[in-house]
């Protein structure tokens, strides 16, 4: 997987119960989940980062390559205002008119910042590409999978996840739509 010189790659994942220091409930969680999955993943760690344009320049991977994930709220359907987990490629946009068709909604927004860290369990710019949230669903666009390699944050802002593209699908489930522009 690639590195950037001002990153460090750790091959491996850590060991059962084993977290980086600074982890988080999410960020244990995530970890555990691609552990234990059986997933082809590396951490990098790197200066705090939560724009996707600066992070990904950290971790020296395409824009393309990164997985951007946004909270949204979908109102004006039949089942009432609901949130979903949008994860677009890096260098697109949430296409919010496209999340609220395939949601069965008339109008989407992206959340505020306090209800999507309540969902997300994740502080704002650090929001990764899996729900551990029963009302969170997740919608990924296909672009992603153009890709071998994803890159996101891992919870936190100094540590990012490179997972493979078809481990990410498989163990995350997401609804697979066109949400990006």
């Amino acid at each position: 997987m690639q590195t950037a010189e001002t990153a460090t790659a750790t091959a491996t994942a850590p060991g059962a119960g084993e977290v980086p220091e600074g982890g988080n409930a999410a960020s244990v969680r995530l970890l555990r989940l691609l552990e234990e999955g059986g997933a082809r993943f590396g951490l990098l760690e790197h200066p705090p980062e939560g724009q996707t344009v600066r992070a990904s320049a950290l971790r020296g991977h395409s824009l393309a390559a990164a997985a951007k994930c946004m909270i949204v709220t979908v109102s004006g359907g039949a089942s009432g205002e609901r949130h979903v987990l949008a994860v677009v490629p890096g260098d697109r946009r949430v296409d919010l008119d496209g999340v609220a068709r395939e949601c069965g909604g008339r109008r989407a927004r992206l959340a505020d910042r306090g209800l999507a860290e309540r969902l997300s369990g994740c502080v704002s710019g650090s929001i990764i590409p899996f729900s551990f949230h029963d009302d969170l669903s997740v919608l990924a666009d296909p672009g992603l999978f153009d890709q071998p390699t994803l890159y996101f944050n891992a919870a936190r802002l100094d540590l990012s996840v490179a997972l493979a593209a078809a481990d990410y699908r498989a163990l995350a489930n997401p609804l697979v739509v066109r949400i990006a522009s």
